[in-house]
């Protein structure tokens, strides 16, 4: 249960971090806007895979992610009216994305990459104690 309740901490700061630096992003310098997002975006993801299949193993929670991400990412690619009005509203835009970028998918590894790393070397240690 404490393993379970510190990802799903992790999620809701990645998470806040991520929607606030969209909200704030004219106070960031512009390359954190433009990464950041995206970046935590994944991370997120990742903390989530983590926190609903808690058995699985950091390597399983990483291809997990970035397979649900890029497939998140390539369905941009598909244009129907039903997904478009659905990707039109703030939380479809949040979660589906509105436009297929080749650096989207870059960020999402970079920001998987840095999530994988704080659970591995900080969120480990805390649930040990």
């Amino acid at each position: 249960m404490k393993n379970r309740l510190v990802y799903v901490t992790a999620l809701i700061i990645t998470m806040a971090a991520g929607l606030a630096s969209r909200k704030y992003g004219e106070f960031l310098p512009q390359w954190i806007y433009d990464h950041f997002g995206d970046a935590l975006w994944a991370g997120m993801i990742y903390f989530g895979v983590r926190a609903v299949c808690i058995h699985w193993g950091r390597a399983g929670a990483v291809l997990a992610s970035v397979t649900f991400s890029f497939f998140i990412e390539f369905s941009q690619m598909i244009h129907v009216p039903w997904l478009n009005h659905l990707r039109s509203t703030v939380w479809g835009a949040l979660i589906l994305g509105q436009g297929f970028l080749v650096i989207d998918l870059i960020r999402y590894l970079i920001g998987i990459l840095c999530v994988y790393i704080v659970d591995r070397f900080l969120l480990s240690q805390v649930m040990k104690s």
